[in-house]
């Protein structure tokens, strides 16, 4: 199978490799579609904790395809059937597992981090995450690229569950990004009265007013808290969402929102400057609720599947292009250019009648 292989900070090969076997109770699936992410940027140029130097690992945790084969044991899977994966696998016994916060398990699994993902034509779904629920059936109707999205969609909605967007909210979103553009759609559906989209990039912006947000605001333009005040009649926002990994960005949400307002930091800070420096005041006698999340839960990631399986969420509103595996370079220069909205890999187009060429599973398992 061909692969796109991470072997270390600024290098991803495309390389033949054989194609897994699945053991038992694990499920091999051919991909159908993969998106590249901020996460897939940074492990490319920096790596990962979890990526000792010297392994290699096939990237993509935003992913959907199609099962082909099923080892000994699995139950509620068969080939043919088409399937979304939530990529992070918790252990299963700690305290944020067992309460269904797999998300924040210290010591979690995750395709395309810690297990080979799915920037390649075949991935190999673990027994734990078929058993944990990772893996759900979606129609043969709904396209592979869509279903990708269900991962960073779901993280979306662990961001708005944590501050309750819900009716009568006037939501302000800080940055329009496909990230952003994703809480601005879930926002809408979640009953918002009014979104207002702040962004300093006008194609975005261009992108923000496509998917429905009713105010947008380039700050280098205009004062963007001065335009929040005359929309809540001096009130100030209801939700702040930074979705942007900017330490302004944060401090100034707290001069957004309106008393007892609620406000997310999404977007992380760089590692080496991780600080925001903050009037706590505003948190103290606006009494604001500041709250951060990371990732989603797989109760979440469901949620997320089905708003776009069932038409709530409109995908294609997200994808920006769909490239063969071979693009995987233009892939990330485009995602790292930030001009677009996502891009999917879609790496299975191999014929699947041909014999398919075995490894020994343990020879890859890492």
């Amino acid at each position: 199978m061909r692969a796109a292989v991470f072997r270390g900070p600024g290098e991803i090969q495309l390389e033949e490799m054989p194609i897994p076997h699945p053991a038992l109770g694990e499920a091999l699936m051919r991909v159908g579609g993969a998106g590249i992410c901020a996460t897939d940027l940074r492990i490319f140029k920096s790596g990962h904790h979890r990526i000792p130097i010297g392994t290699t690992r096939i990237l993509g945790h935003e992913l959907a395809g199609e099962i082909v084969e099923t080892g000994d044991g699995v139950i509620g899977l068969a080939p043919g059937m088409h399937v979304g994966v939530a990529p992070n696998v918790g252990c299963g016994i700690c305290r944020e597992c067992v309460t269904g916060w797999t998300n924040l398990c210290q010591d979690y699994q995750a395709f395309g981090i810690s297990l080979d993902g799915a920037f390649a034509e075949y991935m190999l779904i673990t027994a734990q995450a078929i058993r944990q629920g990772n893996v759900m059936v979606i129609p043969p109707d709904t396209s592979y690229p869509a279903a990708a999205l269900a991962e960073p969609l779901s993280c979306c909605l662990n961001g708005q569950e944590a501050v309750r967007v819900g009716p009568d909210d006037i939501v302000v979103i800080v940055g329009a990004g496909p990230i952003g553009i994703m809480h601005l759609l879930l926002a809408k559906l979640r009953g918002a009265r009014r979104v207002v989209v702040s962004e300093v990039s006008q194609p975005r912006l261009l992108q923000a007013i496509q998917a429905g947000a009713q105010s947008v605001v380039n700050p280098q333009e205009q004062r963007l808290r001065e335009v929040v005040l005359e929309i809540s009649e001096g009130r100030g926002a209801d939700v702040v969402v930074v979705a942007a990994g900017s330490a302004e960005a944060q401090a100034e949400s707290l001069e957004l929102a309106g008393r007892r307002g609620r406000i997310v930091f999404f977007g992380g800070l760089r590692k080496d400057q991780p600080m925001a420096h903050v009037n706590a005041n505003l948190i103290h006698y606006g009494q604001l609720l500041v709250t951060g999340t990371t990732g989603s839960s797989v109760r979440q990631y469901r949620s997320a599947l089905q708003m776009i399986t069932d038409g709530r969420i409109d995908a294609r509103a997200l994808i920006g292009d769909v490239l063969p595996l071979e693009k995987v370079h233009e892939g990330f220069r485009r995602t790292e250019s930030a001009g677009e909205m996502r891009i999917i890999l879609q790496p299975g187009n191999a014929d699947l009648r041909r014999p398919m060429e075995r490894q020994d599973p343990k020879s890859t398992r890492s």
